[in-house]
């Protein structure tokens, strides 16, 4: 009962939130950033220390920041205590427990390995003294399944491997999308174009696994030009990379053809072509940021499912990111390394949709004028 309580708590809080006009948004997302920034930096510069940091950083982000970027920021709170409290749930509406063993435990000697790695029997109990230690202390816990580690030796390293795995993958799906799209958009119904598209087609309709296995049996069985999995070097990551940009990469090119076509009927186009600017100019200067809105939007998503996509990749492939963590950690019911993970992936996908909104005002300074 406690559980749902919550529950209905986060998510009126979000709605209570959406339904706030955009100037008390904008204040309370600069409250919220001082807060974050100061629960992180109080540690490393002390009391004094952070709470100056954080003060001077909300007033700059009042300030300059867009109110776009504020309004996500006031969501980022009821957001983690939504994602904790769901986690929380479900992992302790799952069959067994950590200490789950073949031979039955004895309650007395199950009691005290709760009490010993803070894990109660309520799950109401666990997300309370959780998200205590996490706030007070900065702390993800000691790992349930791996003796004598805490949750952050365990992520620490598997950190690098999946920015590094995402973002060369984001980044493979951009530059092809975007090159395609805009080529297939300034020829609409040409070769190039029906050609384009229909590969966008294949990349959307195929799985990540299938991309996978078929990339694997040409390039690297018989070819023999790349690893067949494995992390050590740049060539070990071009066939995760690929696999996992592929398809998002089909999406952006469709997205970004669109946007092509819309912004060229523009009358700030046909305006550029006669005053007698080269094409090249025309498309350049005038008409490619606007075609590149939709696929902007389209980021925050996309980074959203890279990260959470590259669970399967990871394991297809051998790469030690966190999706190992993650899918180990719910096998072996090791509650705090399922939390870590998944705060790890929300604070990823929260800073990057950030960036989105910061991209998104950039591209197009009216979102940035209706919202003042």
């Amino acid at each position: 009962m406690s559980e749902l309580l919550l529950l209905a708590l986060a998510l009126a809080a979000i709605a209570a939130i959406a339904a706030l006009p955009l100037g008390v948004t904008r204040a309370l997302g600069a409250a919220l950033l001082a807060a974050l920034l100061f629960a992180l930096a109080r540690h490393a510069l002390g009391a004094a220390g952070g709470a100056a940091l954080a003060l001077a950083a909300g007033a700059l982000a009042h300030r300059l920041a867009p109110p776009r970027v504020l309004r996500r920021v006031a969501f980022l709170v009821p957001s983690f205590v939504l994602l904790v409290a769901v986690t929380t749930a479900l992992m302790y509406l799952a069959p067994g427990n950590p200490f789950a063993q073949e031979r039955a435990v004895a309650p007395s000697v199950e009691a005290a390995l709760r009490a010993r790695y803070g894990v109660p029997e309520s799950a109401f109990d666990f997300f309370r003294s959780y998200s205590a230690r996490l706030l007070l202390a900065g702390d993800l816990g000691p790992a349930l399944k791996v003796q004598g580690r805490s949750v952050a030796e365990l992520l620490a390293p598997a950190l690098p491997v999946s920015l590094a795995l995402g973002g060369s993958a984001l980044l493979l799906a951009l530059v092809l999308g975007v090159g395609l799209g805009v080529r297939a958009g300034l020829r609409p119904n040409s070769a190039s174009d029906h050609a384009s598209m229909g590969l966008a087609l294949l990349g959307i309709s195929l799985p990540n696994f299938v991309i996978g296995a078929g990339l694997v049996i040409v390039f690297a069985l018989e070819l023999g030009w790349l690893p067949v999995a494995g992390w050590g070097g740049a060539a070990s990551a071009v066939l995760p990379s690929v696999t996992l940009g592929l398809p998002y990469a089909a999406v952006i090119a469709r997205l970004a053809r669109a946007g092509t076509i819309e912004a060229m009927r523009q009358d700030f186009v046909r305006t550029a072509r006669a005053k007698g600017l080269p094409e090249r100019q025309v498309v350049w200067k005038h008409a490619l940021r606007p075609a590149l809105l939709p696929v902007v939007s389209y980021l925050g998503p996309a980074a959203a499912g890279i990260l959470t996509g590259s669970f399967v990749v990871e394991t297809l492939f051998g790469v030690p990111g966190m999706g190992q963590w993650f899918v180990k950690g719910a096998i072996n019911r090791d509650y705090p390394v399922v939390l870590g993970t998944a705060l790890f992936y929300f604070g990823l996908v929260s800073l990057f949709n950030l960036a989105v909104d910061l991209a998104y005002a950039w591209l197009d300074p009216r979102t940035e004028q209706e919202g003042a």
